[in-house]
C-alpha cells in the first residue's frame, strides 16, 4: 500500500502543468435523477410544516455520491470520542472537511465538492469558480457569491480581524483579486502563477471561504451593523473584535468548533458545540445537506455523531473496547495499544483498518529558538547545541521500546525513494554517539556543578522543560526514555506533560515554553510541499520559531523576529516555488529548501512512521479499509463520512 500511496502522491503534479489548463477530476458518480428521498426524522418535520419538501432543499444539481461498499440507510448515532479537551481539530477529520475542493479519497488529488465547476487560466493565474444553484447554510439561507465576497473584503482584507493563514490567497504578499461574476461564480486572479492553489484549498482547514455565512456574521461587524460594539459588550467582549473572532471562529481550529449557531455546509451540524457540555458534544444532521446517493437519498446517512469527552486516552482504550466507540485512530492507535487492542476484538466487536503515514516523523523535538531570555535563546540557536542533543538520544532503544522495533532512526525527513529526499536530512546526527555529544558540549557548555549537569553563561543550570501534551502516550513514553540519556550529558531536560487544552494556550498561542514535542509535516511530495513545517518555519505550527515564522507572514507584527540568512534564503526559495505552475521547477526549488534545511537543522526527531491502524465496529459499513494517515489529507475526511452506516 505505501508504494501505491507513494504513486499517486507523485501523480497529483499534473495539477501544476504550466503548459495547459489545471484540470480538476470529478469522481465516477451517476448523474442524479428522479426524486430524492430523505431520513425519517426530517420527514417527520416536513409532515409536521416545519421544514421545507426536500426538493426545496436541495440545490439544483446535488453532488452524488457513489458509496464504497453499497447503499445505505438513515438513521442511528455515530459513536465517537474527544480526549482531554483540547483535540477540537480532529473535528475536520470526521465532519468538518467540505471546502471548494477536496482530495480524492486515494490522494491521488483533488475533486470537486462544494465547487460544482472549477477551471483555471493556462499559466495558473486566475482561477474560475461555480457554486452549485440553489445550495443552502445548515439554517436554508442561500449559500451565493456574497458570502464569498464576505469572506474575502471584511475578513481576509480587514486588519483589525488579524486572523492569520490563508496564504494560498497570496502571490508575492499580496492577497490575489476577487471577482465576483454573478450569485454563483467567481474568479481569483493573482499577479503571479499559483500553481498550488487547487491542492491548497482542499488541504485541511485552510479553506476559509465555505465557511463564513455573511446573514449570520454580519450582525457582528461594524461595516454591516453600527451597533456591533454595543453587542459585543453586552456579551461581555470589549470590542466587536474579539465577539467576532469567537463567532467567525478562524483564530483556531478550537474556536471554530465551539459554536453551535453558526450556519454551516456540513453534513451535520453542531448543536451542542464542546464546552457547552461537560459530558458529550453532539452534532445532528443538516437539513440542507447538498449530497445523495446513487439512490437519490440524502446524506449523510447517520442522524447524529455523538462525541464522548473523555478524560485520558486509557479512559478512550477502555470505551474502544467495550465496544462504545465506532471509528477512531487519534490517541488510540499507539504501538503499545495494538496487542490489547487485537486481543479485544472479538469481544469488542470492531477489526482494524490501515493507517499509511504520510507524516515527518513520530516525534519532533522543538527548542524554542525565539524564546524571551536571553541567554537561553543564544545556546538553543547554537546549531552544535542541538546537533549535541540529537547525537545524546538512543534513537535504536526508542524504537525497539516505544515502537515494538518498527522503524530506523531519522530525522524529521522526506522517504527513501521520493524524489525529494535528502540523505544528509534524513541522516545527520541520527547516530548514538554520547563521547561525541559530550566533546560537542565541553566547548559550548564547559563548566558544571555538583550534580554533573552543565552551567550556562549566567551559572544557572542548564534546565530544559519539554512542555507536550499528555493525550499523546508515545511522546511520554519516548521523553521516560530520552530523559536520562540527556541527563547523561549534563542537560538538566524534563517533561511537563498537560491537559491539551493548557497546551494549546501555552505553545501553540504563547512564546514562553522551552520546547516542546509534535508529529504531523509532510514527508514525501507535494504534502512536504503543503506542510513543510519542519522543513523552514513558515507556518504557526512551526512550534521552534514562532518569531520568524511571524517575520515571513507580516514583517510590521510587533512579535516578528527577523530570521537568519538561511531562513531568509529559504522563504525566498519558498516564495519562488508558490509561483511557479511547473512541478519540475517546483521539486527543484524544494530540494533546494530542504539542503538548507539540513544546514540550518531546526529540530530533531525519532524514527520515520511505520503504517499505523484505525479501530472500527463491525457493524460499520462504507469505511476505507486503508487510507494516507494525515492532518493535510484530513484522515478519514476525504473517504466521505457522510456515506458510513451501520448494518
Amino acid at each position: 500500500m505505501r508504494e501505491e500511496l507513494k504513486a499517486a502522491l507523485s501523480r497529483r503534479a499534473f495539477l501544476a502543468a504550466g503548459s495547459a489548463a489545471i484540470a480538476i477530476p470529478v469522481l465516477p458518480v451517476r448523474a442524479f435523477a428522479g426524486d430524492a428521498k430523505e431520513a425519517a426524522v426530517l420527514q417527520a418535520l416536513v409532515d409536521k410544516g416545519d421544514l421545507p419538501p426536500l426538493k426545496d432543499r436541495l440545490p439544483e444539481n446535488p453532488l452524488v455520491i457513489t458509496p464504497v461498499d453499497r447503499v445505505g440507510t438513515h438513521g442511528g448515532d455515530w459513536s465517537h470520542a474527544l480526549v482531554g479537551g483540547g483535540s477540537l481539530s480532529m473535528l475536520v477529520r470526521y465532519q468538518g472537511y467540505e471546502p471548494l475542493l477536496r482530495y480524492t479519497p486515494d490522494w491521488s488529488g483533488v475533486t470537486l465538492n462544494v465547487a460544482e465547476d472549477f477551471q483555471a487560466s493556462p499559466d495558473a493565474r486566475e482561477f474560475t469558480v461555480r457554486l452549485r444553484k440553489g445550495m443552502k447554510w445548515s439554517d436554508g439561507h442561500p449559500f451565493t457569491t456574497e458570502d464569498i465576497r464576505f469572506w474575502y473584503e471584511d475578513i481576509l482584507l480587514n486588519k483589525e480581524v488579524a486572523f492569520i493563514g490563508q496564504d494560498h490567497w497570496k502571490s508575492g504578499g499580496k492577497p490575489a483579486r476577487l471577482e465576483v461574476v454573478d450569485a454563483q461564480t467567481f474568479k481569483v486572479i493573482f499577479d503571479r502563477p499559483s500553481g498550488l492553489f487547487p491542492l491548497q484549498i482542499a488541504w485541511a482547514n485552510s479553506d476559509q471561504t465555505c465557511k463564513a455565512p455573511k446573514h449570520y456574521l454580519q450582525q457582528f461587524h461594524p461595516k454591516h451593523n453600527p451597533q456591533a460594539n454595543e453587542l459585543a459588550k453586552s456579551r461581555g467582549f470589549e470590542s466587536w473584535i474579539p465577539l467576532f473572532q469567537f463567532e467567525a471562529g478562524f483564530a483556531s481550529d478550537n474556536d471554530y468548533f465551539q459554536n453551535s449557531k453558526r450556519p454551516t455546509l456540513t453534513a451535520w451540524k453542531l448543536t451542542v458545540a464542546p464546552g457547552e457540555s461537560t459530558e458529550r458534544a453532539i452534532a445532528e444532521r443538516n437539513p440542507y445537506y447538498w449530497k445523495v446517493d446513487t439512490a437519490g437519498q440524502q446524506l449523510p446517512y447517520f442522524d447524529r455523531i455523538v462525541y464522548q469527552m473523555v478524560a485520558d486516552p486509557q479512559v478512550l482504550l477502555l470505551k474502544v473496547l467495550q465496544g462504545e466507540i465506532d471509528m477512531m485512530d487519534q490517541y488510540i492507535a499507539t504501538p503499545a495499544n495494538k496487542a490489547v487492542l487485537f486481543d479485544g476484538q472479538e469481544k469488542g466487536g470492531y477489526g482494524f483498518y490501515t493507517l499509511t503515514s504520510t507524516e515527518a516523523n513520530e516525534m519532533v523535538f522543538m527548542l524554542n529558538l525565539n524564546h524571551p531570555d536571553e541567554v537561553k535563546r543564544t545556546l538553543f540557536q547554537t546549531k552544535d547545541f542541538r546537533a549535541a542533543l540529537s547525537m545524546a538520544l538512543d534513537r535504536q532503544a526508542l524504537i525497539d521500546t516505544v515502537f515494538i522495533g518498527q522503524g530506523a532512526p531519522a530525522q524529521a525527513s522526506i522517504e527513501t525513494g521520493d524524489p525529494l529526499y535528502v540523505e544528509r536530512l534524513a541522516t545527520q546526527y541520527t547516530s548514538y554517539d554520547p563521547d561525541g555529544a559530550n566533546a560537542s558540549l565541553d566547548k559550548i557548555i564547559p563548566d558544571k556543578d555538583g550534580d554533573g549537569y552543565r552551567l550556562d553563561s549566567q551559572g544557572r543550570r542548564v534546565s530544559i522543560i519539554f512542555e507536550i501534551d499528555q493525550s499523546r502516550t508515545t511522546f511520554v513514553d519516548i521523553f521516560q526514555l530520552a530523559i536520562p540519556m540527556f541527563q547523561a550529558v549534563g542537560i538538566d531536560v524534563q517533561m511537563k506533560p498537560m491537559d491539551r487544552s493548557l497546551w494549546e494556550t501555552r505553545v501553540r498561542q504563547g512564546r514562553e515554553f522551552d520546547g516542546t514535542a509534535h508529529k504531523f509535516g509532510g514527508n514525501s511530495g507535494i504534502p512536504a510541499m503543503l506542510d513543510p513545517r519542519y522543513f523552514l518555519p513558515y507556518t504557526t505550527e512551526s512550534f521552534y520559531a514562532k518569531g520568524w515564522q511571524l517575520w515571513y507572514r507580516d514583517r510590521t507584527n510587533p512579535d516578528a523576529i527577523e530570521p537568519p540568512e538561511v531562513t531568509k534564503k529559504q522563504f525566498d526559495l519558498y516564495d519562488q516555488l508558490k509561483a511557479t505552475a511547473d512541478p519540475a521547477k517546483q521539486n527543484e526549488l524544494m530540494r533546494q529548501v530542504l539542503e538548507l534545511c539540513a544546514d540550518a537543522f531546526y529540530t530533531f526527531g525519532v524514527t520515520l512512521p511505520a503504517d499505523s491502524y484505525g479501530v472500527v465496529r463491525n457493524a460499520m459499513v462504507n469505511v476505507t479499509r486503508s487510507m494516507p494517515n494525515s492532518f493535510g489529507w484530513p484522515t478519514p475526511g476525504p473517504t466521505r463520512p457522510e456515506q458510513y452506516f451501520k448494518a
